[in-house]
This record gives C-alpha cells, structure tokens and sequence, in this order.
C-alpha cells in the first residue's frame, strides 16, 4: 500500500477532483461575469473603507529625454500613502492616454524609470525590458509607477522582527483582517485612478494597467475588478493556478484564500472581456510554464469569443524566460488600440 505523506499529494488530488462551481460554462457572458466578480471581491479581500481625500504632494520634478517625471505621494487609506512616479510624454499633448505600472518582486519602483534607487539622479541598465515608465513614455503614454506595498520605499520598516521575504508579514497580517495583500494592492490601484481623475490631462477612457510577475498579478486582479480599467497587459503572471503557484514554493502574496472553488485564472482574467488585453509570456518562464500558459489563454479565448470580442485579445511569448518583453508586448496592445 502506498503512503501519501507529503500535503502536496493530498493538495493535488483535491484540485484534480474539484469542480469550480463559477467557472465559464459556455452561456451569457455578462450575468456569468457580474457572479464571479462580486464572490472574487470578497474573497480578495479589497478594503471597503471610507476614502480619505487624495493629498497629493509633489517630492521632485525633473526633465527626461522622454519627458517629464515628477515623484509623488498620496493617500491610499488611513496610515498607508502611496508613493509613485507620474510620467508625462515628450511632444504629446493632453489628454494622455495612461498606463498604470506596476513592478513585481524587485527593489520598487525605481526600476521603472531605471534609476538608482539610493540616488534617483543616476539612471541604471534595467534588466528583461522592466523600465515601465520609460517604456510606456517611448509609445506616446503617460505612465503612473506605483511603489506597491512591501516593495521598495514600502517595504516593512516598523515591525521589529520580519520575514526574510518582504511580503510575508504583510500578507499574513493582512488574512488576519480578512484582507489579502493582493486586494490591497489593487485597492491602491484604483487610488492611483483616483489620482488621475483630479489632474484634469487624463483621458479617462484610455487608461490601462500592466506589470510583471508579481506586478502582473496585481495587473490581472485590478483588471478583473476595476471597471474604469480600459486595456491590461500582464506579463509573466496568467497561467493556470494548478501549473504554477500551486506547483511550486512561491511568495504567500499570490494566493487568494477559497478561489480553486469557485474559478481558474482563466474565469478571474476573463472578467475583463470584452476590453483590449495582452497576456506576455516567456517561452522558458519556470514560475509559470509556457505550457499552462497556454491552457488557460485558450480558455480565456473562449470567454472572449462567447463576448464578440476574440479580437482584442492576444498573446505575446518572448523567446526568453521571466521578464518583460517591451516590443512584442506594445506593438500586440497598440494594435489592439488602433483597432
């Protein structure tokens, strides 16, 4: 007789046996979606609070080759303000159309404008195309660079005694109030957007979201979420939750207490049909194989052929591993734009 003593074994046989009662079945798309989203909102866990005015304050301005970057803070909600980089295009006028961007597991936000994160007067070489800011400045955008919680200039400094690994705390605390760091990510997101709402040189209707990895996730969940999101590119972070954070040692921010009941990533992701999407891939990405990836794009296909709208998504697959991949990724999102 076997023994079974490792959890994973009992893990796997549960999810290879477990039916998610608000997956995508095939019928109307928008009562399918509107079900899911308001189970996914509880179960991320995105703070239903009393929102605070913005109190925004500049900390820096400077000029770029590619334009304007100004360094900013703002209130989130009570005791947490979020600091970021606003981005003005070079020779574009307003109203911009917007990215919000998003770094994964990193040093912070910094890296989106590729400089120094202890001196950001010096620029630095950014590794796997991860200079969001820029990057987004270098297509005609202007780009908000979130410093997500943990990360960066955010990371835990108060707490005596933390983990090793920067969004342990912070997720563990936060399960304890019924929230999930993820959801208070994407609750910074909107802020962001609430932001962006009082500078009055935003066009609100094109304004979108993208990240990798850890950035990524948050990427799919504020898609999936916020309704004023108009156009997402995720990268290195949609595959399916059985082939990658559920099959390998992974940070605790990325996983959403009860979802493997209720729907996939696919189900999560195909929230925001009907709107403009690109999903990037890395071909040899080990955190979340190619092979998962596409299961669950071609699942997520369906949800957007069942809207009428197979035309606005695409997948884009860099010939590399776990990075972002800036040409392939753009040209994918402004063809989908322009259409």
């Amino acid at each position: 007789m076997p023994q079974y003593l490792s959890p994973s074994q009992n893990h796997r046989y549960l999810m290879d046996n477990m039916q998610q009662s608000l997956a995508f079945d095939g019928g109307a798309v928008k009562p399918w979606q509107n079900k899911l989203r308001r189970q996914l909102s509880k179960l991320v866990g995105v703070p239903d609070v009393e929102r605070p005015a913005i109190k925004v304050r500049s900390i820096w301005k400077q000029e770029h080759e590619l334009g304007t970057i100004e360094k900013i803070s703002f209130t989130a909600e009570a005791r947490s303000d979020i600091l970021a980089y606003f981005c003005t295009p070079k020779d574009i006028k307003p109203p911009y159309p917007t990215m919000i961007c998003l770094q994964g597991h990193s040093t912070g936000m910094h890296v989106s404008i590729a400089r120094n994160q202890d001196d950001e007067t010096k620029p630095f070489a950014v590794e796997g195309d991860r200079d969001f800011g820029l990057g987004a400045m270098r297509h005609g955008f202007a780009a908000l660079c979130i410093e997500q919680r943990s990360f960066g200039e955010r990371k835990e400094k108060t707490q005596k005694a933390i983990s090793s690994h920067g969004c342990q705390d912070a997720t563990m605390q936060a399960l304890m109030l019924g929230r999930t760091l993820v959801g208070e990510r994407v609750f910074d997101v909107d802020r962001g957007i609430d932001y962006l709402e009082t500078r009055g040189d935003i066009d609100m209707k094109r304004v979108g979201v993208m990240g990798n990895s850890g950035g990524g996730t948050v990427t799919i969940y504020s898609a999936a979420l916020l309704k004023r999101i108009q156009f997402a590119m995720p990268s290195c972070a949609f595959c399916t939750y059985r082939d990658s954070i559920m099959s390998i040692y992974h940070c605790a921010d990325n996983y959403i207490p009860g979802i493997l009941q209720y729907a996939e990533a696919a189900d999560v992701m195909g929230l925001f049909a009907p709107k403009p999407l690109v999903v990037v891939a890395g071909k040899t990405d080990a955190i979340f194989p190619i092979k998962g990836v596409r299961k669950s794009f071609a699942d997520l296909k369906k949800i957007y052929e069942a809207a009428g709208a197979s035309e606005n998504l695409k997948l884009a697959v860099g010939s590399e591993g776990h990075r972002f991949y800036e040409d392939i990724g753009w040209n994918a999102l402004l063809k989908l734009l322009d259409r």
